[in-house]
């Protein structure tokens, strides 16, 4: 996976396709987000960039009106990005090493208020099922 960052309008756009779960097409990322006062023109160059960058591809098309538009879907999963994003943080940051970079972010994610008993039960879990992945893999 190759890593990029996405501006605060790409993101919108991501998160939007991501909670659809289905390709969009230009016209119906700017009806899904009336609050947003995006021209077919910037949400062209939005959707190119993103096209550029590699987090969007495009799924097919649709027929709206008398012609036909792209439809698009993301490339990677929202947990993709934040990996990727995490990945970029511990690049910054001087970390030599991910599994170090690893065991920061986590412990210093352990220190949020939100984080109860249900939580790190998941947690939990989650690092069983690794641990019996890792066991398999050997």
């Amino acid at each position: 996976m190759d890593n990029f960052t996405l501006t605060a309008n790409e993101l919108e756009i991501m998160e939007l396709l991501w909670s659809q779960g289905r390709p969009l097409s230009r016209t119906e990322i700017i009806d899904l987000t009336p609050e947003r006062s995006w021209s077919a023109k910037s949400i062209h160059i939005l959707l190119n960039k993103m096209l550029e960058k590699g987090a969007i591809e495009v799924s097919g098309f649709v027929r709206t009106n008398k012609n036909y538009g792209r439809t698009y879907a993301p490339s990677i999963t929202k947990d993709e990005y934040l990996l990727s994003s995490l990945h970029q943080v511990v690049k910054e940051a001087g970390y030599t090493s991910k599994a170090s970079a690893t065991t920061s972010i986590f412990a210093a994610l352990l220190q949020e208020k939100d984080i109860n008993e249900e939580v790190i039960s998941s947690l939990e879990q989650l690092l069983a099922e690794r641990k019996k992945t890792l066991r398999n893999e050997h």
